[in-house]
């Protein structure tokens, strides 16, 4: 397996190979993070590796808190995610590399930045000025009957964001959509409505084919319930929200 020690930015949502990560970074902890990331010569990727939060805040206190109204807000790379932050993030993962990287006149961070392989957190250092870890890279296997799964889960999310859009909105088609088991599995993953913890499983299937077995039924699921709810907005397929940190 191929290991790597990446900066890491933990967040309160789950990064999917191919999904666009729009960031605005304003915490010096990841300003800093972003100062090394420019350092890097423009012909190599900036990669970072981005995990989903089990149990931490994405922004650190600034202010004291209950019960505590004289407690002093938390400092350094590590803080908010306890004593040993390993231990406050899912153990799968995203490499995020760094299409482009804006410094605004404020010190701030806009970012974009694409996801490109699933990794596995090994371990986590806060002795520097950011958190970085070692992670593993995950290879992607396939299954058995991935493509048909995949031209199943189309169908399904063909119905799901007809329901999700309502009878009057513009749906996409699934001709629209790419075939290729994985991308599609990526795709729906991120476009559906689904909690992190119901994104976090999809994230870090074994493969594939099970995946796309999974999307199917919490599609046909999600669509049953759309049948008895007021329409909803379209969702973007290929990017989340712009994310604090």
């Amino acid at each position: 397996m191929t290991t790597a020690r990446l900066p890491l930015f933990p967040l309160n949502t789950v990064l999917f190979p191919g999904l666009v990560l729009p960031l605005n970074v304003f915490e010096e902890r990841y300003r800093a993070m972003m100062r090394e990331l420019l350092a890097i010569d423009d012909a190599q990727p900036r990669r970072f590796a981005v995990v989903a939060i089990r149990d931490g805040r994405e922004v650190a206190p600034t202010a004291p808190g209950m019960p505590d109204q004289t407690a002093l807000p938390e400092k350094g790379p590590a803080a908010g995610f306890g004593s040993d932050p390993v231990q406050a993030f899912h153990r799968v993962g995203c490499v995020a590399d760094a299409a482009s990287i804006r410094e605004r006149a404020d010190g701030s961070f806009e970012v974009m930045a694409t996801g490109t392989t699933r990794v596995k957190l090994l371990s986590v250092d806060a002795s520097g000025p950011f958190l970085t870890a070692e992670v593993e890279e995950i290879p992607e296997e396939q299954g058995e009957e991935a493509g048909t799964l995949a031209e199943g889960v189309l169908r399904a999310f063909r119905n799901y964001q007809k329901r999700l859009a309502g009878a009057r909105e513009r749906s996409l088609t699934t001709s629209e959509l790419p075939d290729e088991p994985s991308v599609v599995s990526y795709l729906v993953a991120a476009a559906a409505v689904l909690d992190v913890p119901s994104r976090q499983r999809l994230l870090q299937a074994p493969d594939t084919a099970t995946r796309l077995r999974e999307e199917l039924t919490l599609l046909r699921a999600e669509t049953a319930v759309l049948r008895h709810l007021p329409s909803l907005p379209a969702v973007d397929l290929t990017q989340a929200p712009t994310y604090p940190n």
